[in-house]
């Protein structure tokens, strides 16, 4: 009977055309899945705890497979590894119960975003951080978040696309802070909708630019229609943290990229 084990993989965005498999083979998912395959030496198919958007990052997406064969854990990783392009690196890997599930088992998700204000746009940063030319007011931004946690009908900030069930989902918290020149979002929530996070920093940057109040985000919220809000805000910056399980399923919720960004 094959064993069931779970990956967390790290991989910037910007070379793919987002997580999901799609026929022309440039996703993540299409690259994991051809290296696991390569390495097992048979068809191998994952389920991912979050599927991200072309040029969203990730340092611990979690997925899960069905295992062909039977190999020691450093194995999968290292093995896996060779056969992955330098942007994409599986991190660790465990045996999980037969009931584990990369998405349904996810008590909630961390999503973070790094955007530097500065009058000259990033070079270094290119492509891994957002950027505004406006200073931004922390306090102004902070107020304006705080209408969006807890559980809302977050239509305002979803998709054209979108294929979501429903656009009720809910957001423990929202963290802003800043760091020399750099800003970080962070959210924690249960779900996000297609853009979601994009399109509520977009909010985010024009009230902290002086563009709008904070109290407009509240107006925005309820009127739950994808024109009341502000554009949607370049992935550049936008980082998927990864999902947290109860501990009993052992999956890591750290590697060595938190370490890396600010």
């Amino acid at each position: 009977m094959a064993s069931r084990i779970a990956l967390g993989v790290a991989y910037r965005g910007g070379a793919f055309h987002g997580w999901q498999s799609q026929p022309d083979g440039l996703t993540v998912q299409d690259r994991l899945e051809r290296a696991l395959s390569e390495f097992a030496a048979a068809p191998v198919a994952t389920v991912c705890a979050g599927r991200t958007d072309a040029g969203v990052h990730a340092l611990n997406q979690v997925v899960h497979l069905d295992a062909p064969v039977e190999r020691d854990a450093f194995s999968w990783v290292r093995g896996t590894n060779r056969f992955l392009p330098p942007e994409v690196a599986v991190q660790w890997c465990r045996t999980v119960d037969a009931g584990f599930h990369a998405r349904n088992s996810a008590l909630g998700r961390r999503y973070r975003f790094l955007i530097l204000e500065s009058p000259v746009r990033p070079a270094l940063e290119s492509g891994v951080c957002g950027w505004v030319f406006r200073a931004l007011d922390g306090d102004a931004m902070r107020a304006a978040a705080a209408h969006l946690v807890g559980e809302h009908d977050f239509s305002s900030f979803r998709a054209a696309g979108c294929q979501a069930a429903t656009p009720v989902k809910t957001l423990n918290a929202i963290g802003i802070s800043r760091r020399g020149a750099y800003w970080r979002f962070d959210f924690d929530g249960s779900a996000f909708l297609h853009h979601m996070l994009r399109n509520i920093v977009g909010c985010l940057v024009a009230v902290g630019s002086g563009r709008e109040r904070p109290d407009w985000l509240a107006a925005v919220l309820a009127a739950r229609r994808r024109d009341a809000a502000a554009p949607t805000f370049p992935a550049d910056g936008l980082y998927f943290l990864g999902p947290y399980y109860d501990p009993v399923h052992g999956i890591p919720e750290h590697t060595p990229a938190f370490d890396w960004i600010p």
